[in-house]
């Protein structure tokens, strides 16, 4: 026995009711597939600011407790210098006396013992620079690893974020885009001071000016500081750096 739908009125109306109930059915199932799509980008928008935040409050921490290192260890480095200078000072002029004409002839070899005995008390004062130089390098070490990771945190969410998210600021913090920017121009600043000061304290023992210069080169590098890169930064992240 065979079963077909009329052809009359009533199977009219059946193929009527399916192609009204698919005509229904498929706006309501694509605006769900459009919400959820947006609903979750949205959400990983959010996943991905809030990583890209935690990663450059972290930062900005780091940076604040790095800066007060550093500030405590450039003052460190003048008396130092300073004693440099007085050392040079006195074998400057041990080599110029003639000992043979004053009473001091009868002490033999006494200009060469002094001479070793500045010599070698100079050599010590420069392994002192030479620590603080390194307490210095780490400072500069932590910073760059931190900003480093910042941006590898903000390479992994950058799809996700946009430029948009990216660029956009809040009533109580600055742009992702402004802060990733503060911090290169953070760590550039300590990689160009440091090297800056390495070059500085790169001098001879037989060059006496340059000793007996070290005092007053090393004070006209910190006059040329007087804008705190550093402190204006973190003075700009204080509100983001407080909340939550």
């Amino acid at each position: 026995m065979y079963f077909r739908v009329a052809d009359g009125p009533s199977g009219s109306c059946c193929t009527c009711w399916i192609l009204w109930t698919i005509a229904l059915f498929i706006p309501v199932v694509f605006w769900q597939i459009i919400f959820r799509t947006f609903l979750h980008a949205i959400m990983s928008q959010n996943q991905a600011l809030l990583a890209v935040h935690q990663a450059l409050k972290k930062c900005f921490h780091v940076v604040e407790e790095q800066q007060q290192t550093w500030s405590k260890i450039i003052p460190e480095f003048k008396p130092l210098l300073s004693s440099l200078g007085n050392l040079a000072d006195q074998l400057q002029a041990c080599q110029k006396v003639a000992f043979e004409y004053t009473p001091l002839r009868g002490f033999l070899d006494l200009q060469q013992r002094l001479m070793y005995k500045l010599v070698s008390t100079m050599e010590d004062v420069l392994d002192q620079v030479a620590e603080k130089m390194n307490e210095l390098q780490k400072v500069r070490d932590a910073v760059s690893q931190q900003v480093a990771a910042v941006f590898h945190i903000y390479m992994q969410h950058a799809e996700e974020l946009g430029v948009t998210c990216s660029l956009e600021r809040s009533a109580v913090g600055p742009s992702v885009a402004d802060m990733l920017e503060w911090l290169q121009d953070i760590e550039r600043h300590y990689r160009n001071d440091y090297l800056r000061r390495k070059i500085l304290l790169q001098v001879r023992y037989d060059n006496m000016p340059e000793i007996q210069g070290l005092p007053e080169v090393w004070n006209s590098v910190l006059e040329r500081k007087k804008q705190d890169l550093v402190h204006d930064s973190l003075l700009k992240v204080s509100f983001f750096l407080e909340d939550g």
